[in-house]
């Protein structure tokens, strides 16, 4: 989730204020020709760059999704709506938060600035709370004793693999995760993809995420809690799904991303 459009967008709002500035300066109207209908569209614009960038930095910001960590709730290329004003009003660039709104809760599907690399936005679901003593063992997750609850729903197997999609509740969320692995070809015993196994302390002002995807995501696990100062908003609706090469859009995924559909 790395593809920013703010930085254009705000280079484009200080370009046509330049112009404007330096039309108001130096009266590049009275030249006319090709620098008047310059000045004159740069001008038109100004408002819908401001818009369009207030309402991106405060209301609402969309994202594409690049990876499958999120699967089966997101796919790669579903292009997907984030609440910016759901966990507080914040200022652009500084992620400075300015007015309390809400807190992130277990459950919601959370966009971040990655701890490791704050250039870079990551999406994930929000298991641990501050506070919370989260704990991952033999692939069932519990927080502060409790195992998260789940439901089987359905179960894969072939070519040596296996896959397993269950029915999770996190908090008031129900959503679908994975879990998948190998099949020991002379046992027959079905091996877990991840072993990664461990008890985790949730500090204050930070998140334990996983995501949906459990046996292929990088997330809390391996590098540790989400700081409250790098939450950027909560996922909230797909709006469209476009493959990259040859396709068209298609909007047969558009709706509240939280939506379980075991099929």
């Amino acid at each position: 989730m790395d593809i920013d459009i703010g930085f254009w967008l705000s280079l484009a709002l200080l370009v046509t204020v330049a112009i404007w500035v330096i039309d108001k300066v130096f009266k590049l109207k009275q030249k006319g020709g090709r620098v008047e209908g310059a000045v004159e569209t740069s001008n038109s614009l100004i408002s819908v760059f401001f818009v369009v960038l207030v309402i991106r930095s405060f209301i609402v910001e969309p994202f594409t999704i690049p990876s499958g960590s999120m699967l089966p709730t997101l796919q790669v290329h579903d292009f997907i709506l984030v609440n910016k004003f759901a966990y507080g009003l914040r200022l652009p660039v500084t992620n400075t938060k300015i007015v309390e709104t809400g807190e992130p809760q277990r459950g919601d599907v959370l966009v971040f600035k990655f701890p490791e690399n704050r250039s870079q936005n990551f999406i994930k679901r929000v298991v641990g709370l501050p506070g919370d003593t989260v704990q991952v063992k033999d692939n069932v997750v519990t927080v502060n004793g409790e195992p998260i609850q789940r439901e089987l729903v359905r179960e894969w197997e072939g070519s040596g693999a296996w896959r397993r999609q269950y029915v999770e509740q996190l908090g008031d969320s129900r959503h679908l995760i994975w879990q998948e692995g190998k099949i020991n070809p002379f046992t027959g015993r079905k091996l877990p993809q991840s072993r990664t196994q461990g008890e985790w302390q949730v500090p204050e002002d930070a998140y334990f995420v996983m995501g949906d995807n459990r046996d292929n995501s990088n997330d809390s696990r391996f590098w540790g809690i989400v700081p409250e100062e790098l939450v950027v908003g909560e996922a909230f609706l797909i709006w469209m799904h476009w493959e990259p090469i040859f396709s068209i859009p298609s909007f047969s995924r558009n709706g509240a991303i939280d939506k379980v559909e075991a099929n």
